[in-house]
């Protein structure tokens, strides 16, 4: 039998025919690899970037170890946030009701007292978080030896959650003869070093390091002034017009004035903050998920693990901390294959961090331009502004700053004032600035055009009067309003 199908890989029939129910009929690299040394009873240590089926990977062994007719807590799973074991849990739940198998959630963020309530009847498996999982073994409600296989799911971010300590702790209370099982997209030496303490001979399942990124997604940056970013949000929400998209930042301080500038331009957004109690939480990524919120803004800790079906976008606000952060951020989009587009929106000064990702991910990100409604490189959008300079030399590569959208082009290259009102008045506003600075301030004129037209008429005058307005000009700089205004002598 084939190992292309589940069946050949040892899953048994009942779930076959589940997996096809839900139009999954074939298995991933993964999973080809995963299931049937867990299978076995094998211990596994496994890489593979997000979104390659990663939780089928180890559920269906799992579900598949169960022996429903015994009322004892048999597999254990643990997530580093409450949105991935809520996730876990609903997959759980829908390829093990086939199977009778029992399962319930304990997380932290809920109330303990309904968990503990639903523990009386005797789940086979328990998804959870390591902080509740800890509380209730610490209330002796829990018993962990009749455990016989323990799955720890995004192990990288676990460490860097702070969550080890609880996870050790949990592992030493079960029998080392239960099977263990990590998975992660990314491992580090301090994972390998926990699994070689709590591991038994391992099967390691790993990947080029080329391919952390799922091959079906497209990487774009888009540069503009700090200022403008949220602005620059706007415009390629507009453009590219997803069903749904999130936006990562950095800054939890300030999900909720991203959240409100979203929606003050009729992008309806939600906000998921890892602080909020689970019933926030829960509701924001339920009206995600049904498109009641077209975008979503969250942080990495808050958006970690999430698996949105049909999420074709993914957005940057703030450029991760690193390129692990990158990995986990852009694989919420481009999942099992289907198209992607991770989109980061950076200063200048930010710049150079999407060359580090190229090159640390082996992947390529593109820059691109917003022009006339389009999305064009640097090079297009200069070939559509002239492609040449006011000298007659070439315009330099580098993309202009501020508004990408017909920015760029200099205010005195001959120009007409129609290419100035229509796709160049951060340009015309600069000039104007500059200009300002060096006319008469009872003229009062703002435009670049009305200053070079006052310009040309004292120009055009006799000599003794441009030197009379001279002189009027510097007896005004700093004099009073009074003095100003009063007539000179005749």
């Amino acid at each position: 039998m084939t190992m292309n199908t589940f069946a050949g890989l040892g899953v048994g029939e009942l779930l076959v025919t589940k997996l096809a129910d839900y139009g999954i009929t074939e298995p991933s690299p993964v999973q080809i690899e995963c299931i049937p040394p867990a299978l076995e009873g094998r211990d596994i240590l496994a890489q593979s970037q997000t979104g390659t089926g990663k939780t089928l990977a180890y559920l269906l062994p799992l579900l598949q170890s169960i022996t429903p007719e015994e009322k004892t807590l048999q597999g254990l799973i643990l997530a580093p946030t409450q949105e991935l074991a809520m996730q876990i849990l609903r997959e759980t739940e829908k390829y093990g009701e086939t199977l009778g198998i029992v399962s319930q959630a304990l997380i932290g963020g809920a109330a303990i007292k309904r968990q503990l309530e639903r523990l009386k009847q005797h789940p086979h498996i328990v998804v959870g978080t390591p902080g509740r999982i800890r509380e209730i073994l610490a209330l002796r409600k829990l018993k962990l030896h009749t455990l016989r296989t323990v799955v720890v799911d995004e192990v990288d971010q676990m460490f860097q959650l702070g969550g080890t300590a609880d996870v050790e702790h949990i592992l030493r209370g079960t029998l080392r003869e239960r099977q263990l099982m990590f998975l992660s997209a990314t491992i580090n030496s301090e994972i390998r070093e926990l699994a070689s303490r709590e591991m038994n001979n391992p099967v390691e399942i790993g990947i080029d390091p080329e391919q952390r990124t799922s091959k079906s997604l497209e990487h774009l940056y888009f540069v503009c002034d700090e200022r403008d970013k949220i602005d620059m949000l706007r415009r390629i929400v507009r453009h590219y017009d997803p069903s749904r998209a999130i936006v990562f930042i950095n800054n939890t301080d300030q999900i909720a004035e991203v959240e409100a500038k979203m929606n003050y331009v009729g992008l309806s957004a939600g906000a998921l903050y890892g602080d909020a109690d689970k019933s926030a939480r829960s509701l924001t990524l339920r009206r995600f998920r049904e498109g009641k919120h077209r975008v979503l803004v969250a942080s990495d800790v808050a958006a970690r693990g999430l698996d949105i079906e049909d999420l074709t976008l993914v957005i940057n606000l703030d450029p991760p901390i690193d390129s692990e952060h990158y990995v986990h951020r852009v694989g919420r989009t481009g999942r099992m294959g289907r198209q992607g587009l991770a989109i980061s929106i950076i200063s200048r000064q930010e710049e150079f961090i999407m060359r580090k990702f190229s090159r640390e991910l082996g992947i390529q990100i593109e820059q691109k331009m917003l022009s006339g409604g389009q999305i064009v490189g640097p090079q297009d959008a200069q070939m559509a502004r002239g492609g040449r300079s006011v000298n007659g030399d070439k315009r330099s590569p580098k993309p202009a700053m501020g508004r990408l959208q017909g920015a760029g082009a200099g205010a005195g290259a001959g120009k007409s004032e129609k290419s100035h009102s229509a796709g160049e008045r951060g340009t015309a506003e600069k000039t104007s600035r500059q200009d300002g600075a060096r006319t008469s301030a009872r003229q009062g004129k703002t435009s670049s055009f009305g200053h070079a037209e006052a310009a040309g008429q004292r120009k055009s005058a006799p000599a003794g009067e441009r030197k009379k307005d001279r002189l009027l000009d510097r007896k005004n700089k700093g004099a009073p309003k009074w003095l100003k205004n009063k007539p000179p002598k005749a």
